[in-house]
């Protein structure tokens, strides 16, 4: 078993504790609590409460960007992804009702600094050009149609996964799902 550096663990609990309560739950004592560390031992790694948003919003947005890809090349092509591709947002409602942490974020969009806030854009860049390269890839579309078709898919999950975190109710997104998938918004 492999055992996680001190940074790491502060990474994964503060990334937790933003997908719960936003850049505000980034609070140093509790995440040292957390981890089992003095608080003292966080600024060791990130002298900053800004810092450490930045670092937590930057592996957030990387490790999301492979799992999109992992999910491509797992799936039979890219209709297949596209039509997973809710899954990626879903998995935080499985994680005791978690959001995505770029989109807590982006609710509190005017108060981050400005490095978190290009991380938070970042994450729904990847999010845009992702859907619009599987789009393309499966003829969805034409490449005109692409980019805003792929936005439209980002904001119509993101919203499906707020609106059925604001009520703990996992299988109001399932049927938001599906009701996308019913218009031709997503494939079915």
């Amino acid at each position: 078993m492999v055992s996680l550096s001190s940074r790491e663990k502060i990474l994964e609990a503060a990334k937790l504790a933003a997908q719960a309560h936003g850049y505000n739950g980034l609070n140093f004592r509790d995440l040292a609590e957390h981890v089992g560390i003095r608080p003292a031992s966080i600024y060791h790694h990130f002298p900053s409460k800004s810092l450490l948003a930045e670092a937590v919003a930057k592996r957030y947005w990387e490790d999301h960007a492979a799992a999109l890809e992992r999910l491509l090349a797992e799936s039979s092509g890219p209709v297949e992804a596209l039509r997973r591709y809710p899954e990626t947002f879903r998995w935080a409602l499985e994680n005791e009702n978690r959001m995505c942490l770029s989109g807590f974020m982006a609710a509190e969009y005017d108060d981050l600094p400005g490095p978190v806030k290009r991380e938070v854009q970042t994450f729904a860049d990847i999010n845009v050009a992702w859907l619009s390269k599987v789009l393309g890839a499966a003829k969805l579309v034409d490449a005109a149609e692409s980019e805003p078709r792929a936005r439209a898919i980002f904001a119509a999950v993101a919203g499906a996964q707020l609106m059925a975190r604001s009520r703990s109710d996992l299988a109001l997104y399932d049927a938001l799902i599906d009701s996308y998938r019913s218009v031709g918004l997503l494939p079915s």
